[in-house]
């Protein structure tokens, strides 16, 4: 089952490049630096790198959600600070990216450069309520570790 939502998009600058697919069964749009000057990362450094544009999800059951780009983190040690970042369906700032350098390398990021992927997916709205039990499970309260290797 698939979905096909539209997605409003605002250019923040000019040259921001609109987000695409790279191929046809692509799970997630490339986005793009969108930077005046090129962006030096030193070993162990991170910066926030924006995107040039800002979205409008269509309700509170969508968010976006932001990964690195494999290509980038494997052969590069580049990839994000906070792993996965969030943008809440009620945001309309511009969205950018806070990358890191876990290399012991430089690393240049140049403008137009792409640096992360964006994936939108529904969201569950979740209702808590304050229980005195839960139901038992086989694996109770053992945790990290504990189903093996």
């Amino acid at each position: 089952m698939g979905f096909n939502i539209n997605v409003k998009i605002k250019k923040i600058k000019e040259d921001a490049i609109i987000p695409t697919y790279a191929t046809e069964g692509a799970a997630g749009v490339d986005l793009y630096a969108c930077i005046e000057k090129e962006v030096k990362l030193e070993p162990g450094e991170f910066a926030l790198i924006p995107v040039g544009f800002a979205i409008e999800l269509p309700d509170r059951n969508w968010g976006a959600f932001i990964f690195a780009r494999s290509g980038l983190a494997i052969k590069n040690g580049i990839s994000l600070t906070n792993c996965v970042g969030v943008v809440d369906s009620d945001y309309r700032g511009e969205i950018c990216v806070n990358l890191k350098n876990f290399s012991r390398e430089i690393y240049v990021v140049k403008k137009n450069e792409r640096i992360a992927q964006m994936v939108i997916m529904p969201v569950a709205t979740v209702s808590f309520f304050e229980a005195s039990t839960l139901n038992d499970t086989i694996r109770g309260k053992a945790g990290f570790g504990s189903t093996g290797k």
